[in-house]
């Protein structure tokens, strides 16, 4: 989901919030159950998963989280994608390049992906986008969206007739334009034969530790779990706990339009755990009071523990520097991150703006 503004904000403020529930606690992974095992075909000896995006705009944890999970598995060969060459712009923060084009792609795997992952984009209609996605769909990939990538395959018509769910806060959108689709609510990821979609950006996690399960088995699935910090990748979920009351509208619009946005500078070097950044930088930029910054020592880009190309905003010591710089923290597992960053938000801003970014990822956290 791109970053919520405030008019939305304003528009969802007559809505009810109930609290958050916290963060599932150790359970046992589930069986690949709704996410069928990956059947080799194409004589490949593992699969290859093409990560979309647009060049213009792609929410940034959408987009990195599934790459950089299923990059570290080492399950799959896993492809960062954008329709043309150059940067691709992330929201609310940050920038990569793509690894190939969509025309690249095709000429290296003429007969297309196992998996194309589609993260919420701002172009979620851009034709050469939608055609590419139902090319992929005929040579039999597995279309598997995340968040409101969702509102992209449905434009594609590549939802039609199956079941799928999307972000919280699209809901009532989706059923209006899309009403060929059961939309599902109350569920973290969805797989229907040969589609699969996530609820929104937070639950990029638990959907691409059940891909690593599907591709590689509940043994890896669970190593990967374990090295980013996750207990349980299941797919239970409240989807009505996530919404915005008068009191977190309140706190959004006080943000926005009273406080003085502060920069807070992420330092990057390469290896740079491209999902703890994807995470805490998503979170920062969505306070309505600070905006997160790639801060480099030198200039240049920097590639990323699994292989991204990542265009630092600044580089240290030159130009004007963020206002706050956070520590690079490398022992703390990728996922938790954005744990530890909810709680830096609380410290900084209020229990209550740490909350309002939670309720954006649909992530389920309390204080």
């Amino acid at each position: 989901m791109l970053r919520l503004s405030f008019l939305f904000l304003l528009c969802s403020m007559l809505c009810p919030l109930p609290a958050l529930a916290a963060s599932p606690g150790t359970v046992e992974a589930s069986p690949v159950g709704s996410i069928p095992p990956y059947q080799a075909r194409l004589g490949r000896t593992q699969p290859v998963v093409a990560v979309v995006s647009h060049n213009a705009g792609t929410e940034l944890s959408d987009f990195v989280v599934p790459y950089g999970i299923l990059s570290r598995s080492g399950a799959a060969e896993v492809w960062a994608l954008a329709p043309a060459a150059g940067p691709i712009v992330l929201h609310p923060t940050l920038k990569v390049e793509a690894q190939a084009t969509l025309a690249q792609f095709d000429q290296r795997f003429p007969q297309g992906a196992d998996y194309v992952i589609v993260p919420a984009v701002t172009k979620p209609d851009e034709p050469a986008l939608l055609d590419w996605l139902k090319s992929q769909a005929g040579k039999g990939a597995t279309i598997v969206s995340i968040c409101d990538g969702a509102l992209v395959v449905a434009q594609a018509g590549l939802f039609k007739g199956y079941r799928a769910t999307g972000h919280w806060a699209t809901q009532a959108q989706r059923e209006k334009d899309f009403p060929d689709t059961v939309w599902l609510r109350d569920v973290r990821y969805v797989a229907d034969r040969s589609r699969i979609s996530s609820a929104g950006v937070s639950a990029a996690i638990p959907l691409s530790l059940a891909l690593v399960e599907a591709i590689a088995g509940p043994a890896r699935a669970a190593a990967v779990a374990t090295e980013v910090g996750v207990k349980s990748w299941d797919s239970r979920h409240d989807s009505h706990r996530f919404r915005l009351g008068f009191g977190l509208y309140l706190t959004g619009a006080l943000n926005y339009l009273f406080s003085r946005q502060q920069d807070i500078g992420l330092p990057v070097s390469p290896g740079v755990d491209e999902i703890a950044l994807a995470l805490s930088a998503d979170a920062f930029s969505r306070t309505y009071r600070s905006r997160a910054y790639a801060v480099a020592a030198t200039p240049g880009s920097v590639r990323t523990r699994h292989g991204l190309t990542l265009l630092p905003d600044r580089v240290r010591g030159t130009g004007e520097a963020p206002a706050r710089v956070m520590a690079d923290d490398r022992q703390t597992p990728s996922v938790q991150a954005l744990d530890r960053t909810l709680q830096e938000i609380g410290t900084l801003y209020g229990a209550d703006t740490a909350r309002l970014v939670a309720v954006q990822l649909e992530y389920p956290w309390q204080p």
